[in-house]
């Protein structure tokens, strides 16, 4: 029975982010009516929509997969493994040699600015505030840097230390991605794996430990052709006060994630990736055209009190194979 309400929570979100990425079904009226301003509103309305929607399909997976704990005690077994790439965040500016700020401005409900992310005794700082005189404006700032054509690799073990933003309205992630992720392609050409996100945090005023993380997989794009696939919904330990580790070993055979080295879920859903991909560390507000709305980490409020929140990464690691370093 779960697995039926799974799948069928899984088809409604897919579709409903379909229709809030691209409108397509409305676009031909639209374009009768007036092309730009009609349009752009369409997308808006449905963007709002794919937020409450995610919002509500998340409430019963969290639901489904109560009691949020491992059902293993498999751990990662780093014998196997060679240490490939390894930032500790020493020194006073961001490696710009490995990392990129490849995407500025409007995200979702705030905006990515270079200014946000910065080094401090020893860690990578990614701070998300309001700035009433930002660079785009007023609004909600944050960021995001990733190895996107600098470093990426194929299968391995990817792991990241660190502590989440206690804020509500954002979320804070660690992932890997292709540019190969396009409408229609499969998952073995290229799949966002979410190794974690963090858009829990405010469950805990409504009656929810909100000490819980996520991990998901999408493959097809971000329209129509989109898949996805909610792996795991993991309780930590005391994740926006202390650093703990989040890892996803990637093979053939599919993705294992893991937290503070112990399994948590396993999937090989849409066909695994057989092509490079690249790390990403990121927070975002969730919202449309740079304003905030209701989603599924709440809503983000100018004069809230958990702002401004910080993202504090000690470490990325990733380790290869040894047999394929070879």
């Amino acid at each position: 029975m779960k697995k039926t309400v799974r799948t069928v929570l899984s088809l409604v979100l897919c579709v409903s982010i379909a229709l809030a990425s691209s409108a397509v079904f409305f676009r031909p009226q639209a374009q009768a009516l007036d092309k730009a301003e009609l349009t752009d509103k369409l997308e808006t309305v449905f963007d709002k929509f794919v937020n409450i929607m995610i919002d509500v399909i998340h409430r019963g997976l969290v639901v489904l997969r109560y009691p949020w704990n491992p059902k293993t005690d498999r751990t990662v077994d780093m014998s196997k493994f060679t240490l490939v790439f390894e930032d500790e965040f020493d020194g006073d500016e961001i490696d710009m040699r490995v990392w990129t700020h490849y995407r500025q401005g409007v995200r979702k409900g705030g905006y990515w600015d270079k200014d946000q992310a910065f080094l401090r005794d020893g860690t990578l700082v990614i701070r998300s505030e309001y700035k009433q005189d930002g660079k785009y404006g007023a609004g909600f700032y944050t960021d995001r840097i990733d190895t996107r054509r600098k470093y990426e690799q194929t299968y391995g073990y990817f792991e990241c230390r660190c502590i989440l933003p206690a804020a509500e309205g954002l979320w804070s992630s660690f992932w890997l991605s292709s540019e190969n992720i396009k409408d229609g392609t499969p998952g073995k050409q290229g799949t966002e794996i979410d190794v974690f996100e963090s858009p829990l945090f405010y469950r805990g005023r409504l009656g929810l430990i909100n000490n819980l993380v996520t991990s998901n997989l999408h493959y097809g794009g971000y329209e129509l052709g989109h898949r996805y696939r909610n792996v795991t919904i993991t309780r930590v330990n005391n994740p926006y006060a202390e650093f703990n580790t989040y890892g996803v070993e990637w093979n053939p055979d599919g993705y294992i994630f893991y937290v503070n080295g112990r399994e948590t879920g396993r999937s090989s859903f849409g066909g695994v990736s057989e092509v490079p991909e690249y790390m990403q560390l990121s927070t975002e507000f969730d919202g449309v055209d740079g304003k905030p709305f209701h989603g599924w980490s709440g809503i983000a409020k100018p004069d809230a009190k958990d702002l401004p929140a910080e993202f504090i990464v000690d470490y990325v690691r990733a380790y290869q194979y040894s047999d394929l370093t070879e």
